[in-house]
């Protein structure tokens, strides 16, 4: 048997996208089989959540990066709720002729939305004590634990959260290459709920020493009875989101009681795509106990201009299906976007995570006013630059970008018209040269994955934690972006010069304006609950 890191570093190289062929995959879509949206629990408790009022949450966008613009908020049921919503819940409903379908706030490969988002609480006012499942269709919670009462309580001033994927939501689409899809969705949702903390003046710290085994049992994902013929779920990531200073865990009662029974998302799987679960296997994180990495201190970011409240442009955020190839955006706006992708121990959603960058930035600039067009790149940690000088292409000129702020590491390495380039780079999709710009994540790859293959999931939620960024920064600038999943892994690394394994890409983004699709309709979500609170 392989060890680990070596599964690992197979899988990855076997699910490359190459020009000559793609990775394996279904080939077409069984939509006779296509996976339920919606994990539910028969049999247990539900406990219906209040939905957020426009007048509710009034912080702005630019608050969420300024300590203390923000009062925090109590920790009590319709706060919990609040959070959930923004993170996890339902954005808007879409229908086209006879097909109707919903998008969420948190990003999703394809809309399949595999991550399941679980709340662990104590003390919290209005909630019971336990383990709660959020089902986002609904906007409600579903308790699948129940702690013993507990006689000494007191106010509360925190809870965790807990993340989990079922590979088969994405593997019905993608086939094998779904594990890397599921992981970085992991990311935008660690994302994702860092921002919707922020707008209730709470913190969110990755609880990145746990083990997926501490994570299943507390989750109860390990009781194989109560999920029988359904798709099970494996553990990712157990956040613990704070009202106040001071992160500390709760401590939670030994006596529980489950219930509930998860429905299965498919009538039948015509491929389970085994590779998955042998690279999860592979992938398993044990308890660990690490450091936590304190960022640079480096200047705060220029000023966004947007003064539209947070809430609203988290729930604006959509994927970009098409741009008008024409649009530009100012270098302020550009430099903006890039600012945010650097780590600052203060500044969320980077003060959610406990690891150095790992992911650096390869970006095709197409219409960006005052900077060339071509090749520039973005090194997210000073440590990596000069490797990066040495081992990438010897035709690379890195000078640095015009007016670029002192701290922002931008360089232009290759001056010409890089849209053709970006257009193939991303599976010939014509969205990666139509925008103002797009980009790689290159991520140092193989001194992390052959020490820790688990770390091989972080490199994707750091590649979905920047995917999350970006999509804001575009919302807040008034352009719009979308990651692209499907790029040809080593034509890409050809292109940069990138030798070996060291360096690999793992995810694109692009940022535009873009074209709306007339024929889509769009409605508010949770109508049916409105009307129902009228009545």
């Amino acid at each position: 048997m392989d060890k680990p890191n070596i599964t690992a570093i197979a899988y990855h190289d076997r699910t490359k996208h190459h020009f000559q062929a793609y990775a394996a995959g279904p080939g077409g879509l069984d939509w006779a089989t296509q996976p339920d949206p919606f994990r539910c629990f028969a049999g247990c408790a539900q406990l219906p959540l209040p939905l957020l009022e426009d007048t509710t949450l009034s912080a702005r966008y630019v608050d969420l990066y300024q300590m203390g613009a923000i009062t925090a908020r109590p920790c009590d049921l319709q706060n919990i709720a609040a959070l959930l919503e923004l993170s996890f819940g339902l954005s808007a409903a879409k229908q086209y002729g006879a097909n109707q379908w919903a998008l969420r706030c948190n990003p999703s490969s394809g809309n399949l939305h595999p991550t399941e988002a679980y709340i662990v609480t104590q003390s919290c006012t209005g909630l019971s004590d336990g383990v709660h499942h959020y089902l986002s269709s609904e906007h409600l919670l579903e308790q699948r634990c129940r702690y013993a009462p507990n006689s000494a309580k007191s106010a509360q001033t925190g809870f965790l959260l807990g993340l989990s994927s079922i590979h088969w939501r994405e593997a019905w689409k993608y086939g094998e290459r779904a594990f890397r899809y599921c992981q970085h969705d992991v990311g935008h949702a660690i994302a994702a709920a860092r921002y919707a903390a922020a707008t209730l003046g709470w913190q969110v710290r990755v609880l990145s020493d746990w083990s997926d085994d501490a994570i299943a049992q507390l989750l109860g994902l390990d009781r194989g009875q109560d999920f029988a013929e359904a798709e099970r779920e494996h553990p990712d990531v157990m956040l613990l989101v704070q009202t106040a200073a001071g992160l500390q865990i709760p401590e939670f009662g030994a006596e529980k009681t489950w219930t509930g029974q998860a429905n299965r998302l498919s009538p039948l799987h015509a491929h389970d795509w085994p590779v998955i679960e042998e690279v999860a296997h592979a992938c398993a994180k044990p308890e660990t106990h690490s450091m936590p990495w304190t960022a640079p201190v480096i200047p705060r970011p220029q000023q966004s201009p947007c003064e539209a409240r947070a809430a609203s442009i988290i729930k604006q955020r959509r994927s970009a299906q098409e741009f008008d190839g024409v649009s530009s955006i100012s270098a302020a706006a550009f430099y903006r976007m890039l600012d945010m992708t650097l780590a600052r121990a203060d500044t969320a959603p980077w003060d959610a995570i406990t690891w150095p960058p790992r992911i650096h930035l390869a970006l095709f600039v197409h219409r960006v006013e005052g900077l060339d067009p071509g090749v520039y790149l973005l090194p997210r940690n000073a440590s990596i630059e000069p490797r990066m000088r040495a081992e990438l292409s010897s035709e690379f000129t890195w000078v640095r970008a015009e007016n670029c702020p002192a701290h922002l590491p931008l360089y232009r390495v290759v001056t010409a018209d890089a849209r053709n380039a970006a257009k193939a780079l991303s599976c010939h999709q014509a969205i990666a040269a139509d925008g103002a710009f797009s980009l790689g994540m290159l991520a140092e790859f193989e001194d992390c994955v052959a020490d820790q293959p688990w770390l091989y999931r972080q490199l994707f939620w750091e590649s979905g934690i920047l995917g999350q960024v970006l999509y804001l920064e575009a919302e807040a600038a008034g352009v719009r972006g979308t990651g692209i999943g499907c790029f040809f892994d080593d034509g890409v690394h050809d292109v940069l010069g990138i030798q070996g394994h060291w360096l690999q890409s793992l995810y694109h983004f692009t940022v535009g304006g873009s074209l709306t699709d007339t024929r889509l309709q769009t409605f508010t979500p949770y109508t049916q609950l409105q009307r129902e609170k009228i009545s």
